[in-house]
């Protein structure tokens, strides 16, 4: 027997994956939305508003990318289970970033320099939405189906950034599963699992998780028997070997609402004959 099949579709419906969903999830950053500008653009402004020079941006990129993995190595999940508040936990990995790049300060200065890092990542100003992101939730929600956020991040997302940038809990998802608050990171399936129980039990054959890395969103999602899409938005080098690992990549979720409602031919399988 074949679970998926719902053999009372009415004639008249496309074979597509939508008639077999009840749940849709989405990854946030790289899916929903996007970072605007570098990174050493922040770091450069918070350094100038605490009267210091602009650091190099290359060398606080590295320097951050090497902070930020080893402190989630220490303290996974924003120190979640350690119970470390959040601004702790950035301020630590913001500290180590600048020192990795060669930067040390006093700690009046660097109090300054973080307060005005941690409170620009606490709001919308580094993001931007991408313009299909809006429409394509509330088309999701439109016919239906539950749409739960699955991203490693902490409540700032939740609370704050999500909601500035007008993707707000009620109207454009239902509910959000954010490492910070869980407990539990990309890619370990729990995640996907907690997803699955917030919705209500959905069973994993009648769920879509959609994001932009193979490692973290399409692997995991399969593995647990959900249905997996990646998305493509800036022609990354790797989505040919996504492609070649048998994952479905689009480039928008445009593109995502035209697969999902079985508009796209290739992917429509014939109508059985009568």
């Amino acid at each position: 027997m074949h679970s998926g099949h719902h053999l009372q579709s009415p004639p008249s419906m496309s074979p597509s994956l939508l008639s077999k969903l009840r749940l849709v999830t989405v990854d946030v950053t790289g899916t929903l939305i996007a970072y605007k500008g570098q990174l050493g653009d922040y770091y450069c402004m918070a350094a100038k508003s605490a009267g210091m020079p602009c650091p190099d941006y290359e060398r606080v990129h590295q320097g951050f990318k090497l902070a930020y993995a080893e402190m989630s190595r220490r303290h996974p999940c924003f120190g979640h289970a350690a119970a470390m508040p959040n601004a702790e936990w950035w301020k630590v990995c913001v500290r180590d970033s600048f020192a990795m790049a060669g930067y040390d300060y006093d700690d009046d200065t660097f109090e300054r320099i973080f307060r005005r890092i941690y409170a620009t990542f606490g709001s919308c100003a580094p993001y931007t939405v991408f313009p299909d992101a809006r429409r394509f939730l509330r088309w999701l929600r439109g016919r239906g189906l539950v749409v739960g956020v699955v991203s490693n991040a902490e409540y700032r997302y939740r609370d704050v950034v999500l909601p500035a940038l007008g993707l707000n809990q009620g109207s454009e998802w239902d509910f959000g599963v954010f490492s910070g608050i869980v407990g539990v990171e990309k890619p370990d399936p729990r995640i996907y699992e907690a997803a699955l129980e917030a919705a209500g039990g959905v069973a994993p054959g009648e769920a879509l998780h959609i994001g932009d890395s193979l490692r973290k969103d399409y692997a995991p999602a399969r593995s647990l028997g959900m249905h997996a899409l990646l998305l493509d938005r800036f022609g990354t080098a790797e989505a040919e070997s996504w492609r070649r690992s048998g994952a479905p990549v689009l480039p928008d979720l445009a593109a995502a609402r035209e697969w999902l409602a079985g508009d796209v031919k290739e992917e429509v399988e014939p109508a059985t004959a009568r």
